[in-house]
């Protein structure tokens, strides 16, 4: 299958990262390929590095960009490592980051990757294909407390309870090795009054493929490794897709902008701690009517900007 992947908030993402053409950049998540597109366009002598964890990426993105290739540089990795990949290249500054968060349409549409609960195929899940552990492994081996807990924090499903102890007795009997069989279990733990809201899997789905990937924990780290690699007025652009995601961004930004430790009421500072970056978008950029009417998954995507200082 062609390696497809609609770029969203790519006009708004490109203008925030106020693009030097002699500049140093990273597009941490490459996907198809195309935020790295617009910004190759921009540099002259500056240099692009794209990473990905996922081989069919790599592979699309470097035949998209073949004619980018002096100015590009892709390299297979998750993005929390991307710094170490970085300086085993002699890359220790970068002038700007962008992070697109999430399951690219690829992912999605490509029936036998099981993330989507539209398809039949083997519980799978995994952005890089070469780790271990994989949605079948979670799905049968979790104990019941660790489901319940997954799909309750990753999936906010109120019926998390039920759906993993539907799962836990439903694999007792034999093991769950499709999407469609889990769509099953999942459909029978929901009163039916409650299915008429949208897929009954989806929250489900959302929960298992954030475990398989770690990509919270993933998220995290790597706010805290990319932002030292940025220079003073250098730029982070990050777009997620759900509130997960945003809030985890959002504060991280809020502290880079405001570190200070001290109780409120305190004249003046005492910690010493001094702002690293500051935010650009006070508010998200969302997608616009017209972006949300020609990619409907565009919908819940959320832009958010800071500057190194």
């Amino acid at each position: 299958m062609e390696f497809n992947h609609y770029s969203v908030l790519l006009k708004e993402t490109i203008e925030g990262l106020n693009i030097k053409p002699d500049g140093i950049y990273l597009d941490g998540t490459l996907g198809g390929g195309g935020h790295s597109e617009e910004i190759l366009k921009r540099l002259a002598t500056g240099h692009l590095y794209g990473t990905d964890r996922d081989e069919d990426a790599i592979r699309a993105a470097t035949e998209r960009l073949e004619k980018y290739k002096d100015s590009f540089t892709a390299i297979k990795s998750n993005y929390k490592d991307a710094g170490d990949r970085l300086e085993e290249l002699g890359i220790n500054e970068l002038d700007g980051i962008v992070l697109d968060l999430g399951v690219s349409s690829y992912q999605f549409d490509t029936k036998d990757r099981g993330f989507s609960y539209r398809f039949d195929a083997p519980l799978d899940m995994r952005m890089d294909r070469e780790q271990e552990l994989s949605a079948r492994e979670i799905v049968n081996d979790y104990p019941e407390s660790e489901l319940y807990r997954i799909i309750r924090d990753y999936g906010e499903d109120k019926f998390a309870k039920n759906i993993a102890k539907h799962i836990v007795k439903a694999r007792s009997e034999k093991s769950i090795e499709t999407t469609f069989e889990l769509n099953e279990i999942i459909k029978a733990a929901i009163p039916a009054k409650m299915r008429r809201d949208g897929h009954p899997s989806k929250q489900t789905y959302q929960a298992i493929r954030i475990e398989c990937n770690s990509e919270l924990e993933s998220l995290k780290e790597a706010l805290e490794k990319l932002t030292k690699l940025i220079k003073p007025g250098g730029r982070m652009c990050i777009i997620t897709f759900h509130s997960l995601e945003d809030r985890i961004v959002k504060s991280t930004f809020k502290r880079l902008e405001n570190p200070c430790t001290c109780p409120p009421d305190f004249p003046i500072c005492v910690c010493g701690k001094k702002p690293e970056g500051r935010i650009i978008t006070k508010k998200a950029i969302i997608p616009s009517r017209e972006e949300i009417k020609e990619n409907k998954r565009s919908s819940s995507a959320k832009l958010r900007i800071l500057e190194k200082l």
